[in-house]
């Protein structure tokens, strides 16, 4: 696998085990059968942690997915970790709950020795070509947004959280002081008559990725480059347009809300 891990998993385990797990939890039988090339690729570690790790931007979310299944019968927590977004998010999972880690992915990964590929090179900040999500969700209002949230997270959230404002096309969310973590997701299952669109890009909008949502499933989605999904049918234009930047116009999304701060 080339590239820089934009997602990855460290688990316990025995190396050829989790990559057969980890298979028969993100592939169909299908895909297996046609030979499709698994997403992910499994990292052994000196210890008894190794890594799971994939660098399509498209499979980012697939830790969470892989984390959860993995860590059934498993008395040690397992990590899931996101790089693709900003700030990067660590989720320790342990005995059915999780939680997310103010820490370096980096460092937790050399505690656990099984360092992730390129973390040499991606020590410095600059390294790295950091993805942001922002959301529009159409007939939705930032305080309905935000009551459904924290009712969902349980507790208000703290200044900063996440970043809401209302605009003539409806809601923009970004994620703030932790990132996106679904909520855009969660909006769109909580409020399943309304449509979402989750745009995933780089600062350069060379990365650039859309995801139109109902009730919390994807119905359709864009991506430059491309890249298809054989569970989300693939379009060449959202609201008319075919271009990242003319897409985001279209949308009401600034494309300053991906650049680096």
């Amino acid at each position: 696998m080339s590239g820089w891990p934009l997602w990855g998993v460290l688990t316990p385990g025995e190396p050829a085990q989790l990559e057969s797990r980890a298979r028969s939890i993100v592939m169909t039988e299908m895909d297996q059968e046609l030979g499709k090339e698994q997403p992910f690729e499994v990292i052994p570690g000196s210890g008894h942690y190794h890594a799971i790790v994939g660098t399509d931007p498209s499979d980012v979310g697939a830790e969470m997915q892989l984390a959860e299944e993995l860590l059934l019968g498993c008395d040690e927590p397992v990590y899931s970790i996101d790089r693709a977004n900003d700030p990067w998010t660590v989720i320790s999972w342990r005995n059915g709950a999780l939680e997310v880690l103010e820490m370096d992915p980096e460092a937790l990964a050399t505690s656990l020795g099984c360092p992730l590929p390129g973390s040499q090179r991606a020590s410095a900040r600059t390294a790295r070509k950091p993805l942001r999500t922002v959301a529009l969700i159409e007939g939705v209002q930032a305080a309905e947004a935000r009551h459904a949230l924290e009712e969902d997270h349980g507790e208000p959230f703290p200044p900063g959280r996440y970043h809401f404002k209302d605009t003539p096309q409806g809601l923009l969310l970004a994620g703030g002081t932790a990132g996106m973590n679904f909520a855009h997701i969660t909006l769109s299952e909580r409020f399943s008559q309304t449509t979402v669109y989750g745009v995933t890009a780089s600062p350069s909008l060379d990365t650039f990725s859309v995801t139109v949502m109902q009730a919390g499933e994807g119905i359709e989605r864009f991506t430059r480059p491309l890249r298809p999904d054989p569970c989300v049918p693939e379009v060449s234009k959202i609201k008319g347009e075919n271009s990242p930047e003319r897409i985001l116009v279209a949308l009401g999304i600034p494309a300053e809300w991906f650049r680096d701060e």
